[in-house]
């Protein structure tokens, strides 16, 4: 399924969801469709990012997932994986207390998967987290949860398209993180799909 652009999108306006600055967001029913409608919030674009703006990249890494084969819930999260702010990422565009706003957007798997990339707290998750046994932290509420098998490999997923347009488009990125990636990478190459694994060997070496 290719990426949807927001010049196909049929809208159907629902109550907005407001931002953490405080302004609303307009927003549709479901899955890719609400998500980019939702991802184009003026603060998305507005915000600057390695390679262009914060929209940019939204859009670029739900290109990359699609690109991987990825399903329209993963999709989705990748075009709002950002709104809660990250562990690597503090600007939050969303504040959690509108969670089932985002989800009658966007979808309640892709809502789930959104929250549970914005919630990781990395130092202590990502070391073990391809074990069979792995447990997420919650960066949020402190804590401790054991994700199933699917949704290890969504975040996995996800994780790995942020960092991949990240290290693709920024020399300095590559130059200072690439080795840790790669290693991280391929730590988690169990729960990675072949496409995401081979875009690593291509970005990283």
């Amino acid at each position: 399924m290719r990426a949807i652009t927001a010049c196909e999108l049929t809208v159907r306006t629902v109550p907005a969801i407001e931002t953490a600055s405080g302004s609303p967001v307009a927003c549709v029913d479901g899955g890719t469709d609400g998500a980019t409608r939702t991802s184009r919030t003026p603060h998305a674009s507005h915000f600057e990012h390695p390679g262009g703006t914060l929209l940019a990249h939204l859009e670029r890494v739900e290109a990359l997932l699609a690109s991987w084969g990825g399903r329209p819930a993963l999709r989705a999260a990748g075009l709002c994986h950002a709104f809660y702010g990250t562990d690597g990422f503090p600007l939050q565009l969303l504040n959690l207390e509108h969670r089932a706003d985002l989800a009658e957007a966007i979808g309640a798997d892709a809502e789930a998967l959104a929250y549970l990339y914005a919630s990781c707290d990395r130092k202590a998750t990502y070391r073990t987290f391809a074990e069979d046994d792995g447990m997420l932290l919650d960066r949020f509420t402190g804590a401790r949860v054991q994700p199933n098998l699917g949704q290890r490999r969504d975040l996995a997923e996800l994780t790995a398209a942020n960092e991949l347009d990240l290290a693709a488009i920024s020399p300095k990125i590559r130059t200072e993180y690439g080795a840790s990636l790669l290693g991280l990478f391929t730590r988690w190459r169990p729960l990675l799909s072949a496409s995401a694994w081979a875009h690593c060997r291509d970005v990283l070496g």
